[in-house]
């Protein structure tokens, strides 16, 4: 298939990327939404009287949405598209934005964050299917990685927008132009989300989709627009013989004869595999973990912010080298140096020593510490971060493609929010570096599972993906 498009054919390159970029807002929100709890939390526990457990239900509330939402908008896009869906999504956001920072109680607050963790599991599997859709084969890879980059500077972003109101208000408690700061914490993201769904008004929707309802007139607009005459006539006739061979789809097509079909076990191992190598404890539970380490709160505050900023550059590495290396070499590559690095982390913490309840490591191991933990991050957000979601969105048949990214977007969320329940359990009986070991274990097992199971996708056309 010839990927290359020319303004004198009528394609445009620029328009691919634009579009591509709106799609990434849904990141950049999916990001703010996880990152702007953490300076709030202070706030919510003063004005909702929670206890402990409350306190943390607040915390992980929107996990759950974000399972459900995973699940249902990868579903529901077979039958109303995926743009549609981010619409709702970028509604959802609004709704949430607005509601959490009313919000009287933790009953209310906890509805609002649920939906919008709605919108963030919606958002998580519909940005990459969608680019995966609209982004030529030779640039599939680097376009759906924008994905990653979007979610960790909405991460980021949050961070300093949490770190701005505080310090200008004097704290999360404080009044802000009327109202509590951690309230205006929420209300930031109204913005962004405004933006997003207005945006999505204004980009085409899915050939692929088009060609499903039986719309070809509109498949080949777009995809002349998109790539030019010549090759919009290639990938018409392409996207109506592979669809001509099956019915529409439907959610039970992720089966084949009474069993799962082994590419969505390969997505559901991808998944799940991301979450267990204990990326978001570095995110979610980075200060405490740093604090229990011997660090500061300011210091530990510091390191966050800066693996944020350091994963945004990890991640743009990603960009410019995946569709030249591929996929698979930049999972295995992460998988054996994340599981170097987290065993060098557990060894660290493990040459520690109790005192009055904290650990405290000689100056030396607390430096091997951070730069170990440093590297791990660096790791995970140049190849597992943003590859897996390259992946999912590319490598299941077009028959299948929403509904086995249901399934796996289920996985994700529901591993991402074991692993945030269990880390403080593990941290209180087991200490960081059995922890730590434990983590350093599942990346090991996930060099096997990508050398076994993960198939090469790089440079291939959707309509060529089996299984």
């Amino acid at each position: 298939m010839d990927n290359n498009i020319t303004e004198k054919s009528g394609g445009s390159f620029g328009f691919i990327i634009l579009i591509c970029l709106v799609a990434t807002l849904g990141g950049f929100l999916f990001g703010f939404d996880s990152g702007v709890i953490n300076g709030t939390v202070k706030g919510l526990d003063a004005a909702f009287g929670a206890t402990n457990f409350a306190s943390g239900f607040n915390v992980a509330s929107m996990l759950l949405g974000c399972a459900v939402g995973a699940f249902s908008a990868s579903w529901l896009s077979d039958r109303f598209g995926r743009r549609n869906m981010m619409m709702v999504a970028a509604a959802f956001f609004l709704i949430s934005a607005w509601g959490s920072g009313i919000a009287g109680g933790s009953f209310e607050f906890i509805l609002y964050r649920i939906l919008g963790g709605l919108a963030v599991g919606a958002a998580s599997v519909m940005a990459p299917a969608y680019i995966s859709e609209i982004a030529p084969a030779k640039y599939r890879g680097g376009l759906a990685s924008l994905q990653q980059i979007a979610i960790v500077v909405g991460l980021t972003a949050a961070f300093f927008s949490n770190y701005y109101l505080a310090n200008t208000s004097g704290g999360a408690t404080a009044d802000f132009r009327g109202s509590e700061t951690w309230r205006w914490m929420f209300w930031v993201e109204i913005a962004p989300a405004a933006l997003f769904f207005l945006l999505l008004l204004f980009i085409p929707k899915s050939p692929r989709f088009s060609m499903v309802k039986d719309d070809e007139a509109g498949a080949r607009k777009t995809l002349t627009k998109l790539f030019g005459s010549d090759v919009a006539e290639k990938k018409v006739g392409e996207i109506k013989a592979s669809l001509a061979s099956d019915h529409k789809p439907r959610l039970s097509d992720i089966f084949l004869k009474g069993k799962l079909r082994p590419i969505v076990w390969v997505g559901i191992g991808l998944a799940v595999f991301q979450q267990l190598v204990g990326i978001n404890v570095i995110f979610y539970y980075g200060a405490v973990m740093w604090e229990a380490a011997g660090f500061t709160e300011a210091d530990a505050l510091k390191q966050n912010v800066f693996m944020g900023v350091m994963s945004i550059f990890a991640t743009g590495l990603t960009v410019f080298l995946i569709d030249k290396f591929g996929r698979k070499p930049f999972l295995l590559i992460g998988s054996i140096g994340m599981a170097i690095m987290l065993a060098v982390v557990a060894w660290a913490f493990g040459t520690g020593n109790l005192v009055d309840g904290n650990l405290v490591l000689e100056p030396a191991m607390g430096r091997t510490s951070l730069y170990a933990a440093m590297a791990y991050v660096f790791f995970f957000n140049m190849t597992w971060g943003p590859v897996m979601w390259v992946l999912l969105g590319e490598m299941f048949p077009n028959q299948i493609r929403g509904s086995a990214l249901a399934v796996a977007g289920l996985s994700q969320w529901l591993a991402n929010f074991l692993v945030t329940l269990s880390f403080p359990w593990m941290l209180a009986n087991l200490g960081l570096s059995i922890s730590f070991f434990i983590y350093s274990g599942f990346a090991f097992l996930s060099i096997l599972f990508v050398a076994k199971a993960v198939r090469e996708t790089k440079g291939m056309e959707l309509e060529d993906m089996v299984g």
